[in-house]
């Protein structure tokens, strides 16, 4: 059976990703919303999207008030961890840049749901090569959100990269100079399919530290955490706490965690089994306790509660939430009369 081709009614895009356009225009000197004809998309707790139709009219409406043919490409620039909320910090705790990308496709629904990227890897360089994408997205969507992905990486790891190659579907403009020189490397224009391609030796560059605001919030929540549960000997300490700092990045398991305390998975094994504690109730314990912090949290969504505790489906966490507790997550949040600010 083929797969359905997706249209520019049934893709989506996240509301902070759309954002970037309103903080742009405003840049510019002008009222974001009377020149995009739609509010401001809202924070809370729900996700907004729109679709790619929506997406398409607003970038439109933009370059043409602007006069800017280049808009995809410059607002594509504005993009930093923090533009994502939560999940930006997900993308600064990997230790390279090559991480963060493949963190980037495990979540990439979570900021736009258009394109399937595909990852080829070889000895020199990897290969994002973005398929099954409406046939009509047009160049500003495409140029934004391959510049995006671009700047996004270059402000993981603090450099000005440069990009060994980039495709567009689209035809090319009469002057290519500003995408030569944004992108680095070579450009091209009306082919088969977009893509990019990066040098290997550029995955391997370290992230720089994450966004301090974003470290200060979560580093304050697990240090809640931590204070509000019963004395603990040095050991289970440890393990909570190591717990709690990899859930950021991913499923946490023995191994990751004995390696945090810099002693082998064989031997945390032993040494818990000498006081009678098991990893997995550890870990399940740590993370439920975490959940009820995050939530507690009015600033987070549900989404970024569970991308917070390393699960990449919100689903999944509701099913792993109600099994701890009894309840789904919202829930809750709903009945808890507690709140951090």
């Amino acid at each position: 059976m083929s797969k359905i081709q997706p249209t520019l009614q049934t893709v989506y895009y996240a509301s902070n990703y759309v954002g970037l356009l309103f903080d742009y225009v405003a840049a510019q000197g002008l009222n974001a919303e009377d020149v995009l004809g739609e509010p401001r998309p809202s924070g809370g707790n729900s996700l907004q999207v729109f679709t790619g139709a929506q997406w398409q009219c607003l970038l439109q409406r933009a370059a043409v008030a602007l006069d800017d043919s280049l808009l995809g490409l410059h607002v594509g620039q504005t993009i930093e961890p923090a533009t994502l909320g939560a999940l930006g910090y997900v993308f600064t705790a990997c230790q390279h840049l090559g991480a963060a990308l493949l963190r980037w496709q495990q979540y990439e629904r979570l900021i736009s749901n258009v394109e399937t990227s595909v990852l080829t890897l070889s000895p020199v360089a990897v290969e994002i090569v973005f398929v099954n994408a409406p046939k009509d997205l047009g160049p500003l969507i495409d140029e934004a959100a391959l510049t995006a992905i671009v700047e996004f990486s270059r402000r993981l790891i603090g450099q000005c990269a440069a990009v060994s190659e980039v495709c567009f579907v689209n035809p090319a403009p009469k002057d290519i100079s500003a995408y030569e020189a944004y992108f680095g490397g070579v450009v091209r224009f009306a082919q088969p399919v977009t893509s990019l391609r990066i040098d290997f030796g550029l995955l391997q560059q370290p992230v720089l530290q994450p966004d301090a605001t974003l470290l200060a919030m979560m580093e304050h929540q697990v240090s809640t955490l931590l204070a509000s549960m019963p004395a603990m000997d040095h050991l289970e300490r440890g393990v909570r706490e190591a717990v709690a700092n990899l859930a950021r990045s991913g499923e946490v398991s023995i191994e990751q965690v004995a390696e945090q305390m810099h002693i082998t998975s064989r031997t945390l094994h032993r040494r818990l089994a000498r006081v009678e504690l098991k990893f997995s109730q550890l870990r399940d314990d740590t993370l439920v306790h975490l959940a009820k912090v995050h939530l507690r949290d009015r600033r987070l969504s549900l989404n970024e509660v569970a991308w917070l505790l390393g699960y990449s489906e919100h689903s999944v966490f509701t099913r792993a939430f109600s099994r701890w507790t009894g309840m789904p997550p919202q829930r809750w949040r709903d009945s808890s009369g507690e709140a951090l600010t």
